[in-house]
């Protein structure tokens, strides 16, 4: 590498979030508006430039919690942007990742020093995005999809348990797909993916059912 070639020079990184949620069987994601140029007044994912004394994640949970006021979430990487003009500032790779949460344990910040506005947008509703985010969103829901069905990543979605009922709801909103309610059952219970707590609860004022968990650790698979 040469390091005073100039082709090295005058590039940065983005670190580029799409953070979901599923709130009544819908799955939306989280937006944020920007208050400053380039894209002012634009809906976009949570994200912005990385530090250069700062890991990816470490940047990405930055950028999550001074633009949105969350914290603790747990996020995946899952790819790069690389167009050399995704940017009108600079040449900029964006690091993408994605995360599930429940929307309602979160205090979602409004307004922020570099913000005016979030708020949880339905995936088949998306405003026009900002940069090349509408291209990121639907390579991320794409991968939310993937990991739903190989991992356990919806135990962050419910991290006090879950019904099968709102399991299998939860599951047909991201996958935009049915499922017949004993093939989904027998299905899931075959699985060594979550366990049963001992107790019950109530989902949608349906008489109670049992309550699950997700285990901590899951030998990646394919679910369905």
């Amino acid at each position: 590498m040469e390091v005073k070639n100039k082709l090295y020079k005058g590039q940065g990184i983005h670190v580029i979030t799409a953070l979901f949620t599923v709130e009544q069987g819908i799955t939306k994601v989280l937006l944020i508006k920007r208050k400053n140029e380039p894209f002012l007044g634009d809906w976009v994912l949570t994200g912005g430039a990385l530090y250069n004394n700062e890991d990816l994640e470490a940047g990405a949970l930055r950028e999550i919690e001074e633009k949105t006021g969350i914290t603790k979430v747990k996020i995946n990487q899952f790819k790069a942007f690389g167009k050399v003009d995704r940017s009108p500032v600079m040449r900029m790779v964006a690091i993408g990742f994605i995360g599930i949460l429940d929307s309602k344990r979160v205090n979602l910040l409004r307004e922020t020093k570099n913000t005016s506005n979030a708020d949880w947008f339905p995936i088949d509703k998306i405003p026009p995005l900002g940069y090349d985010h509408e291209e990121i969103l639907h390579d991320a829901i794409l991968e939310l999809r993937k990991q739903i069905v190989k991992s356990n990543i919806l135990k962050s979605l419910f991290p006090d348990g879950v019904t099968l009922p709102e399991l299998q709801k939860t599951y047909e909103a991201i996958l935009d797909k049915k499922f017949d309610r004993r093939n989904f059952r027998k299905k899931i219970l075959n699985l060594d993916l979550i366990e049963d707590t001992n107790t019950s609860d109530r989902f949608e004022g349906n008489k109670p059912a049992k309550v699950y968990k997700f285990k901590d650790k899951i030998e990646d698979k394919d679910i369905f």
